[in-house]
């Protein structure tokens, strides 16, 4: 039953404005282009002011980094140019992740609005979906594309690009160079994407969530979206939700809400923020979920994963396997991902199994120095960080693993983590 808090109410134009609770993004099931229409109405053509529109709304990137989506769609609309491009990046490549899989889904039709008013903002003539080719949502996606074309309401052809199945398929840069044709590795340096992006021309990439929000922005207004989160973070995010004995729900949360009303603490001995580019914390050092009280502790909300590792489950074989699998999807286009994090998995392997040498410790404390900041992309990085809070809050389960003890008794693995005999070895696998 609809509640008071989040039942629609009329708007302009004859649509159903919701009300500033939640659910926001997510129908209960597929919604096509008629029932789309009939909840939201038509997305508004972009005035001169929706840049400092979104500004005064607040919104960050929902694809991990949280950038101020203003400042991405200034600095595209600031360059000159005949040729602009916005891509709608969905390559989810989080293992953990189901966010976008699950927003494309059943509300196609938010994002696909979200993209056009992207591009008319920056002044793009050219509009791309890029998502993995094995996803099952790609041919809900073409049928969306296809209600609107039929409809007439796009001013702008989607064209969808296909990303393999790579970890780090979905960094900007690999992203331009696969809708190029080329291979979805990541290039080093500068200029920035914004700037000389796909054919060198200044491209904008936003994740498929923070388009769906910026639809919704532009339906309600900046004092709309700010009637839930916090004042400094305002909105609401997609959150993969892992807990024992269910499969992952995605939820749509408010920023800020405090982790006991999400997870029971009880049955919780630690808890992955934000993916595996993300951070262990313990359970008790998790207040609530916004960047502002989890950035001094070295976390952030990142892909919006939350994973509640149960007691009786080991924390160093759990991120052993992670780090495992982030080292076989590294691109091995620079040192600390071809050498440092592949030895840095054979180290975290050491640390799960019984009496791991001191040498070894020492070994991932010095490498978790030299690493960061040294590779073409943020995949060392991420890994570094995952593998640091790994190691500062499974230090007790270290320590007994030293004495040849593990608290571990759980027979079966809790993190998702994809077959690693499928780890890119051919360029052509990136492809």
């Amino acid at each position: 039953m609809t509640s008071a808090a989040t039942r629609p109410v009329p708007a302009a134009g004859g649509a159903a404005r919701p009300a500033s609770g939640l659910p926001r993004l997510l129908p209960p099931g597929l919604e096509d282009l008629g029932a789309h229409l009939a909840r939201h109405g038509r997305a508004p053509h972009v005035t001169s002011d929706f840049i400092a529109t979104v500004e005064a709304a607040g919104l960050t990137g929902r694809g991990g980094a949280a950038f101020p989506t203003h400042r991405k769609l200034a600095i595209v609309a600031e360059q000159r140019g005949p040729v602009k491009l916005v891509v709608a990046n969905a390559a989810e490549s989080e293992p953990a992740s189901r966010k976008d899989e699950t927003l494309l889904s059943r509300a196609p039709h938010l994002v696909l609005d979200g993209l056009q008013l992207a591009a008319e903002a920056v002044g793009a003539s050219q509009v791309y979906l890029y998502l993995h080719r094995a996803t099952r949502t790609k041919a809900g996606v073409q049928a969306a594309i296809a209600e609107r074309r039929a409809a007439g309401i796009d001013h702008r052809e989607v064209l969808i690009a296909e990303a393999p199945p790579r970890f780090l398929a979905g960094q900007e840069t690999a992203l331009v160079n696969r809708i190029q044709g080329g291979s979805a590795l990541p290039s080093f340096g500068f200029p920035r994407v914004t700037e000389r992006g796909i054919g060198g021309a200044p491209t904008l990439v936003q994740n498929a969530e923070t388009l769906a929000h910026l639809a919704l922005i532009a339906r309600y207004g900046p004092g709309w979206f700010r009637a839930v989160g916090t004042e400094h973070e305002p909105g609401t995010m997609l959150t993969t939700i892992h807990v024992l004995g269910s499969h992952p729900q995605v939820t749509e949360l408010p920023i800020g809400v405090p982790l006991g009303a999400i997870l029971d603490p009880a049955s919780t001995s630690a808890v992955l923020i934000g993916g595996y580019h993300g951070t262990w914390l313990p359970m008790k050092h998790v207040l609530t979920l916004d960047n502002a009280t989890l950035n001094p502790q070295g976390a952030a909300l990142g892909a919006g994963v939350i994973a509640a590792l149960p007691h009786g489950y080991c924390g160093l074989a759990e991120a052993a396997r992670v780090v495992r699998y982030l080292a076989a999807e590294s691109a091995g286009q620079c040192g600390p991902c071809l050498n440092g994090l592949p030895r840095m998995a054979a180290a975290m392997a050491e640390l799960a199994g019984p009496r791991p040498r001191p040498q070894t410790i020492d070994n991932i404390a010095r490498w978790a120095t030299v690493i960061p900041g040294r590779g073409a992309c943020h995949h060392p990085d991420g890994t570094v960080r995952f593998v640091r809070s790994a190691l500062e809050t499974f230090a007790a389960e270290l320590a007994s693993h030293r004495n040849n003890q593990c608290t571990g008794t759980a027979s079966q693995p809790f993190l998702p983590v994809p077959d690693t005999r499928t780890m890119p070895t051919t360029e052509k696998e990136w492809l």
